[in-house]
């Protein structure tokens, strides 16, 4: 039978789900989108992400045609009509269907489709041994131009980069600003553990305001940790203890190897270890049940 998704009021079978060739989410990548996670019949971090989803939308004049309390409603039936306790969820809002022209006035009906599926990033694996990862030549965008706080269906900036590791053979590319600082990596946001200093990307260097981050920025004070932002360079990566990336899909995962370079014992780090034992702990007590 396939997956049903959510488009635009109504519930089609996945080979039924279509817009049209003249939606300018596909014409120009004008939308935004939001993936969140469902564990065990919860629902991570509900509110925050359609927070973010409507903050992104409002920073390009798009106004969601259902409000936030609908949204939440429309993502819980979505995975309930999938029957699914352990997904990833996939939110998007393009701009409509429109003409050919730029002007997003020509699009008076934005569309909203939800997703429901699972989702595996990275083998088992390498939650264990580590992520190879290798800085790109292609800069993250800069704020003033495509602000990466916003969620946009224009992820070409993110795909440029995931082909550049994927051809020098790495599992992530490693985003620098255009100041040289780190910002993140093509999909995640990125963290270093130094003696007792847990670090990460400040929003202002080009990093994602992630909902995992978040959580991890939280997590690292309860395990004992002098939490930061922090500018970073790669000497910084280069020298920590331990290194891991953290997003919706891949959620906690670490870095053992950047330009080459072995990070700390070339191996998952007993903190970051720990910080994942401590995340799955809280995905379960503070998810928003679904059924």
């Amino acid at each position: 039978m396939g997956l049903w998704i959510y488009l635009d009021g109504k519930f089609v079978n996945e080979k039924q789900a279509k817009i049209s060739v003249f939606d300018h989410g596909l014409l120009y990548g004008d939308g935004v989108f939001e993936g969140l996670r469902t564990y065990s019949g919860k629902i991570f971090r509900l509110d925050e992400h359609i927070e973010r989803l409507y903050k992104s939308a409002k920073a390009i004049l798009l106004e969601i045609p259902v409000s936030k309390e609908e949204m939440a409603q429309i993502i819980k039936k979505t995975i309930k009509k999938n029957k699914l306790k352990d997904s990833y969820v996939r939110v998007v809002v393009t701009r409509g269907k429109g003409d050919l022209g730029l002007d997003p006035r020509k699009c008076p009906q934005p569309s909203v489709f939800v997703i429901a599926s699972k989702i595996k990033l990275y083998p088992e694996e390498y939650y264990q041994k580590g992520l190879s990862v290798v800085t790109i030549a292609t800069r993250r965008n800069l704020t003033e131009s495509l602000n990466p706080a916003i969620k946009s269906l224009n992820y070409l900036n993110n795909i440029l980069a995931k082909i550049e590791a994927t051809n020098a053979g790495a599992m992530e590319g490693l985003f620098l600003n255009n100041d040289g600082y780190v910002a993140e990596c093509t999909g995640e946001n990125i963290f270093i553990i130094s003696g007792n200093f847990l670090y990460t990307p400040p929003i202002s260097a080009g990093a994602l305001d992630g909902i995992t981050r978040d959580t991890v920025l939280q997590i690292g004070k309860t395990v004992g940790l002098s939490v930061s932002e922090k500018l970073l360079t790669r000497y910084d990566l280069y020298n920590a203890d331990e290194c891991f990336l953290t997003g919706t899909a891949a959620e906690i995962i670490p870095v053992t190897l950047i330009d080459g370079r072995i990070i700390g014992s070339g191996k998952s780090g007993s903190l970051t270890c720990k910080i994942r034992e401590e995340f799955h702990k809280i995905v379960l007590e503070e998810g928003v049940p679904i059924y």
